[in-house]
């Protein structure tokens, strides 16, 4: 009988994001410095006879658990593409800490934690590759979330290059609880043709490096984003005034906001002072996970 088995899904940031090129077929070409922080959805599945998808935490609410919910439709791409390695059935429970439609890729991070345990319980190896393939299939950030640590993300989000170094970074998130659309900030992008992310220092180990970096990056969705959601700009300015914070800026296509210290007192403190200003905005705070994940 195979046990319960649990993946955590942790937020995705994007702590840069340049928008390269528009494709003939709509999307866009994108170069982006990811991360992920050690603050989760959690999803735990058991054996059943058939696959089924149940929802709480604090954002729940904001879910479907029906079969257009991107955990369950990992399952079905993983069970079509591997019909021999999936077990007949899944009870999964979803734990949704993190906002939904917030810029840190909930939903892309669950869909990874579902394939990462389908391929845990397949009875023989799932090739990373083959197994990102089948992701990119799903959802443009669900390649990284796979992988859940720092790395450079290029094309729609589907070519990988993770980062052999990375320097112990914290950070503080809010999210003012305004869901937005990714296709409605990319349709008030002005330009689709910026240049793309400036190299990055080798070795990548300290602090001081990464934040002489960041300030030569953009989030190219973050203008369009701030003027379709004010709240955004606001809370970046907040942000940015705390003690420590060395970027702050938004995350994705929003709302979430994001500041970026190097002490993890100095993000706890900037945390307490964002919940005091905004009682009613979700804030989380955590390290960043490192490149040995």
């Amino acid at each position: 009988m195979i046990e319960a088995i649990a993946q955590t899904a942790p937020a995705k940031i994007n702590l840069a994001l340049h928008v390269t090129r528009r494709r003939e077929d709509g999307y866009h070409d994108l170069e982006s410095l990811v991360v992920f922080a050690d603050i989760f959805d959690d999803l735990e599945a058991s054996p059943a006879d058939a696959d089924s998808l149940t929802i709480s935490g604090p954002f729940a609410a904001g879910l479907g658990a029906g079969p257009t919910n991107l955990v369950l439709r990992a399952v079905a791409a993983f069970r079509a593409r591997w019909p021999d390695l999936a077990p007949p059935g899944l009870s999964l429970h979803l734990v949704k800490n993190l906002p939904v439609a917030a810029g840190i890729g909930g939903g892309s991070a669950d869909a990874a934690a579902a394939l990462r345990i389908l391929a845990g319980l397949a009875p023989e190896p799932v090739a990373v590759a083959d197994l990102a393939d089948l992701a990119a299939t799903l959802g443009a950030d669900i390649p990284a979330c796979l992988l859940s640590r720092p790395l450079v993300a290029r094309g729609v989000g589907e070519i990988l290059s993770p980062l052999p170094e990375f320097p112990q970074l914290y950070v503080t998130l809010v999210n003012p609880g305004i869901a937005v659309a990714t296709a409605d900030i990319f349709r008030r992008l002005r330009a689709h043709d910026n240049y793309p992310l400036p190299a990055l220092p080798e070795p990548l180990t300290r602090p001081a490096q990464l934040g002489l970096w960041l300030n030569e990056t953009r989030n190219d969705l973050q203008p369009p984003a701030v003027k379709l959601v004010p709240e955004i700009g606001l809370l970046i300015e907040e942000l940015a005034e705390s003690p420590g914070c060395m970027l702050a800026r938004m995350s994705g296509s929003g709302a979430t906001v994001f500041g970026l210290f190097g002490s993890e007192g100095q993000a706890h403190e900037a945390a307490s002072e964002m919940r005091r200003l905004h009682p009613d905005f979700w804030v989380g705070t955590a390290p960043l996970l490192s490149t040995a994940r």
